[in-house]
């Protein structure tokens, strides 16, 4: 029976993309539909061009009512993923996916998460910290920003040369490679 995914993203999409491509040749999942919070946001034109359908959503349905639960439901969707979500999850769609949603981290958890610990903001701190290391943390999803139980981690190095972009350029690498690999593994426990 095919799996069905349901990708959230706020920004330019290129995880929703990647994950696309390393299943488009799997018989056994389908990449259902992008969710974004922006109108605007890059992942729209992605999902155009991939044949992805694209549902928007404003703040008060995804926190104050149940339609973005609803309709996951109504896709009979099995895995949520968030590519580059920043919006807190609300509980109602955590009780509706109890282990069936996953976000990647552009950094080693606990290191550099929680609220406002996205994009840029993650690589200018781990670069201010001197840290030696970076990396990815793959996790689900409960009620707080970056604490759910960790799937994966995978790191790279952090040179005393490296800017924030560097390290950001590194990092997206390790999301592009083991995101739609440590997906494949969640699926196969649904």
């Amino acid at each position: 029976m095919t799996k069905k995914i349901a990708i959230f993203a706020s920004g330019g999409g290129s995880n929703a993309e990647a994950i696309v491509d390393y299943f488009k040749n799997n018989e056994e999942v389908e990449i259902s539909y992008f969710l974004t919070n922006k109108a605007d946001a890059g992942v729209i034109k992605r999902g155009r061009k991939l044949n992805i359908p694209t549902l928007v959503f404003s703040r008060k349905n995804f926190v104050e009512t149940e339609q973005v639960v609803d309709f996951l439901k109504s896709q009979n969707i099995d895995l949520v993923v968030l590519a580059g979500f920043l919006w807190l999850i609300p509980s109602s769609l955590i009780q509706a996916f109890p282990n069936k949603i996953v976000n990647i981290h552009p950094a080693l958890l606990p290191k550099h998460g929680g609220k406002g610990m996205w994009g840029h903001h993650v690589h200018e701190a781990v670069v201010a910290n001197k840290e030696k290391e970076s990396g990815i943390t793959i996790h689900y999803v409960n009620e707080n920003y970056d604490e759910g139980e960790t799937i994966f981690q995978a790191t790279c190095a952090v040179s005393p040369e490296d800017n924030p972009e560097q390290v950001a350029t590194n990092v997206l690498k390790l999301e592009h490679y083991h995101f739609p690999r440590i997906i494949e593994k969640v699926l196969k426990a649904i």
